[in-house]
């Protein structure tokens, strides 16, 4: 009887599980397009209409890579796109209309004339309109401008980001036509006029506006960022750093992978989609160029949109596994240029916020070699850990060994590189050890966990044990710091799932001690490469923000806790300037503000809070003029929601404390008293005739739905943002269903044909 439930439950494991896994095996005999070159022609003249659409006309030029013959060609598109017609070899194609339920797209299916074999060729055309419903990151049609992203799906393709292949890169061209109001239009690559041509490999999107162009010179040719009309000349000055930043990133990754590819590099100033890039066009909000000086978080993205110009640009990446190429690659050479530019110091604070940045998703990660990004730890892991990875890599090999195989692989004229090819190439350099580290490392989900006993003295030394729950063996630094102060280091080799011991030859007491302080290794807990056991980094700076108010002191003494073992943490120095501040030790707080300051590249949250520390030091001088300047830095970083708002309500009181108070815009204030008598009386379509097409959809809807008994805006004050937008602060005053709210909020007014009209509400804190 045993022996035949064994014989059953083996049939039932087989019949489960072998269809699975050859449904994932490509069949015999199946095609599959690639795209070899994008032209889209875009007419934008319909963009003023009701609908806000845009026509396009997009010829693919796609070849057969799979092992049968093509009868159909089968493209995906937004949901809401209407697809006019199709050709194929300049013949009117049948077309079968479908969905991608998986991603909520539409599919076409177009009846090919003959078979096209293996590795054959064919174009084919799509005409078609894209409406649009509601604006959002990925794509907007409004007065201030037209953007579609490739995220979007605002062109016709045979394959998405989920596909076994991956998405579809290659060459394009790009032609916008029907723009108005004097718009320009920006995407990638050489610029003749309105016709935008790329030759290495890329995905269509285009943006609109109106910009102002700084060109680079010198080693700087090529590279350009466009800020908006009527940029001050600070935001010139901040212009030209960011593109001799470029220009030094280029130049490190020519010594590193040869000559750079042929590409313009332009660095866009934009509302919405900033981080956005794609073969040397990089979008970035427009507070970039007003901060005070380049923040890391905009030094990271230019880094890595120069880097992507040698991966996945010059040369194409394919394969399982690609995002680890894609997207991690691209960061670790940032990070390397970094280390060049800045020193290890700097650089080795970046590696730590890569590793602190992944530890939330590694207990639910996927193998980097099976990662797509239908998995949600996709972005977090394909970059973060990606990086950490190459790194750990480059150690095994040696650091001149990997850049010779990144050299070749990624050398102009190339073929398209895959994990896989890069793997080959590394353990060729790098032999069994480098073999081994990636099989763990690529083909196995994270589970390396590295612990710390506590010191014990033997023999004259002190000794910790070491324990690595991980599936490989792991060679690691070991820190130990003294009563003295003094840190001493020692190496060690932990087996895989076994025990190991670091030896610290001091006669100095050691009062703590940490395994794997550079975080080498991607671990599932960082937590415990610690003794004594205390709170994690990103814990002990909550825990001292949570003290700041009602107890300073001991916000103070965590955050110098959290800076004794990491001096680069930008964020436990503000806590400890913001404690020094609440204990009202001003030249303590100013000197720990201005140090973070000091910071080769400061976060933009590090720019936002230090100016607001230090217009508070001199609101408490009794100088609220020069308090004013530091809030308005703080507001036009806009760093995050928490400092923004604070530093905007800073911002007024010290301009009344001055008598600086700027005078209102009478034509702001004339469109918010408008806005006001339409939510109390109008109905729904006449509030949305005061509202920018496309922007907030529901703010309409809510008034509607619950109209309110009173609502009162008062204005504040108002600033240009630009020739054509304006923000407003205000204070609000309503009462809905007999519940009365008030406090401040922020509207932004954008020119339109019909006058201005509201944009967004960045800040709303209406209770």
């Amino acid at each position: 009887m045993k022996k035949r439930l064994v014989i059953l439950l083996s049939l039932l494991i087989n019949t489960l599980f072998l269809p699975a896994t050859r449904a994932q095996q490509p069949a015999e005999g199946t095609p599959a397009w690639q795209v070899l070159q994008y032209d889209i022609n875009v007419n934008a003249a319909g963009a003023g209409g009701a609908e806000r659409s845009v026509a396009a006309r997009a010829v693919l030029n796609v070849r057969n890579v799979g092992t049968g013959a093509g009868r159909t060609l089968t493209v995906r598109l937004n949901p809401y796109a209407r697809v006019e017609s199709a050709m194929v070899g300049g013949e009117s194609a049948q077309l079968t209309p479908g969905k991608d339920s998986r991603l909520k797209l539409q599919t076409a299916q177009l009846q090919l004339p003959a078979p096209i074999p293996p590795g054959g060729t064919l174009t084919a055309s799509f005409d078609y309109q894209i409406p649009l419903k509601e604006n959002s990151g990925l794509a907007s049609v409004s007065p201030e401008g037209i953007q579609f992203l490739p995220l979007s799906y605002w062109y016709p393709t045979p394959n998405t980001a989920v596909a076994p292949r991956g998405a579809d890169y290659a060459p394009v061209r790009v032609t916008v036509s029907g723009l108005s109001n004097g718009d320009s239009v920006v995407s990638t690559g050489k610029a003749s006029a309105a016709v935008f041509e790329q030759t290495l490999n890329a995905q269509p999107f285009f943006v609109t506006g109106k910009w102002e162009t700084v060109e680079g010179g010198a080693d700087a040719r090529g590279i350009s960022a466009l800020l908006h009309q009527g940029a001050s000349e600070e935001e010139r000055r901040q212009a030209q750093a960011l593109i001799s930043f470029a220009a030094q990133a280029r130049t490190f990754y020519s010594s590193m992978l040869g000559p750079a590819p042929d590409s313009t590099v332009r660095i866009v100033g934009v509302r919405r989609g900033a981080g956005f890039d794609s073969a040397g066009t990089l979008l970035v909000n427009h507070a970039v160029f007003r901060r005070q000086k380049l923040d890391s978080v905009t030094a990271m993205q230019v880094a890595e949109a120069v880097a992507r110009l040698w991966v996945g640009g010059a040369v194409g990446v394919e394969g399982e596994g690609a995002g680890v190429v894609r997207e991690g690659l691209p960061r670790f050479l940032a990070a390397l240029f970094f280390e060049k530019q800045f020193g290890k110091a700097f650089a080795d604070a970046e590696w730590m916020k890569m590793a602190l940045l992944y530890a939330p998703v590694a207990e639910r990660d996927a193998p980097l070699s099976k990662l797509t990004p239908s998995y949600e730890t996709y972005f977090n892991s394909a970059t973060n850990k990606g990086a950490l990875v190459w790194r750990l890599l480059m150690n095994a090999a040696g650091r001149d060994a990997f850049a010779g195989v990144l050299r070749s692989q990624f050398a102009s004229g190339a073929r398209p590189v895959t994990l896989s090819s890069l793997r080959t190439r590394l353990a060729e350099a790098g032999g069994d050890r480098v073999g081994l580290l990636m099989s763990s490392l690529f083909d196995q989900p994270t589970d390396t966990d590295l612990m710390v006993g506590l010191p014990q003295q033997r023999a004259g030394a002190w000794v910790s044990n070491l324990r690595n729950n991980g599936s490989f063996d792991v060679d690691v630094s070991v820190e130990a710091l003294t009563d003295r102060g003094e840190r001493v280091t020692a190496t060690a080799h932990i087996p895989a799932k076994d025990f190991g011991e670091a030896q610290f030859k001091t006669a100095s007491k050691i009062v703590r001690v940490e395994v794997d302080p550079e975080k080498l290794y991607p671990q599932t807990n960082y937590a415990n490469d610690v003794v004594p056991l205390g709170p994690g980094t990103v814990e002990a700076i909550e825990q001292a923000r949570v003290q700041l108010a009602q107890q300073p002191a001991q916000a103070e003494t965590l955050a110098r806790e959290v800076l004794a073992r990491l001096p680069s943490s930008e964020e436990a120095r503000v806590v400890l300037a913001r404690s020094l501040l609440e204990q009202n030790r001003l030249e303590d707080a100013e000197r720990e503000f201005r140090a973070a300051l000091d910071s080769p590249l400061p976060e933009p949250s590090t720019l936002a809070w230090a100016d607001i520390g230090l217009g508070e030091i001199a609101m408490r001088r009794n100088r609220p003029a020069d308090a004013a300047k530091h809030f308005d830095a703080a507001v036009k970083a806009e760093a995050e929601y928490a400092s923004t708002l604070a530093a905007r309500a800073s911002r007024i009181k010290a301009e009344a404390a001055a008598g600086a108070v700027p005078p209102v815009d009478e034509q702001i204030k004339a469109a918010v008293s408008n806005l006001d008598a339409a939510i109390l009386t109008k109905p729904k379509s006449e509030i949305d005739a005061l509202i920018v097409p496309g922007e907030l959809p529901n703010f309409s809807k809510g008034i509607v739905g619950a109209r309110p008994e009173l609502w009162q805006t008062r204005i504040v004050r108002t600033e240009s943002l630009g020739p054509d937008r304006v923000a407003a602060d205000v204070t609000l005053a309503a009462r809905t269903l007999g519940r009365d709210q008030q406090g401040p909020a922020v509207y932004v007014f954008a020119r339109t044909p019909a006058g201005w009209k509201l944009s967004e509400i960045p800040i709303f804190e209406v209770r």
